[in-house]
């Protein structure tokens, strides 16, 4: 009997071969978080009056900084965005404007074309020549009031923030690097450049030389009088 019994018994299963674990209750979770909070409560108990001060200092601190950081972040942001709709507002219309320049160099060089006598000779050239002229001085007006200013550097110093220098012209009555000749004026627009003003320089003359202050002037004066000073490099 007993060995119809040892037959029949269902073999023991080791513990390698069980199921796999099951996974924690819904509930369980939450009881961990309560266990960590009742945990951290029992430990700040135990702190001393002075240490709990100290970590509270601590605490306000961080929270402090994080705080003035994230309102510096908030102020750079603000003004970056402001500045940026201010450029974007102000310089708009630079790309028109500069389709535009194209138009008026056409209407220089009409005008330029026409000799002084042939308007004598030729009552509708004059006439034709009057209207190019008219407008010229129209297309300069709206260019003015879009705040373009036009750049006819003769005479100056070359500056490479406005000027395109495109070739040189030896002229020892001229100092080293003056403008001698615009063949394309430049324009700003507000502060901004437009496009350059293409001009040739002078090359071999002597360099400009700083002018003697005045007496009593002082040293402010002499800084004023140096070459360059009068030339915005600030683009």
């Amino acid at each position: 009997m007993s060995k119809a019994k040892s037959q029949t018994a269902e073999p023991e299963q080791s513990p390698e071969a069980g199921a796999a674990e099951p996974e924690p209750a819904p509930g369980e979770a939450a009881e961990q978080a309560v266990g960590a909070e009742a945990q951290a409560e029992a430990a700040e108990a135990k702190e001393s009056p002075e240490e709990r001060t100290a970590r509270l200092e601590a605490e306000v601190a961080t929270l402090k900084d994080q705080l003035l950081r994230a309102l510096a972040e908030t102020e750079n942001l603000r003004r970056r965005s402001e500045r940026e709709r201010s450029d974007a507002v102000k310089y708009a219309a630079a790309p028109m404007l500069r389709d535009l320049l194209a138009v008026a160099d056409n209407l220089s060089r009409a005008i330029e074309s026409v000799p002084d006598d042939a308007g004598a000779e030729d009552q509708r050239i004059e006439t034709l020549l009057a209207g190019v002229k008219l407008t010229e001085k129209e297309l300069s007006a709206v260019l003015e009031r879009h705040n373009v200013v036009k750049l006819e550097p003769l005479g100056e110093r070359l500056d490479p923030h406005r000027h395109e220098a495109m070739f040189e012209v030896p002229d020892e009555s001229q100092p080293n690097g003056t403008i001698v000749q615009v063949v394309q004026p430049g324009y700003l627009l507000h502060d901004r450049l437009l496009r350059p003003a293409r001009v040739g320089v002078s090359k071999g003359g002597p360099a400009k030389a700083p002018e003697a202050p005045q007496k009593g002037e002082g040293a402010q004066a002499s800084e004023a009088t140096e070459p360059g000073k009068h030339i915005d490099t600030t683009i």
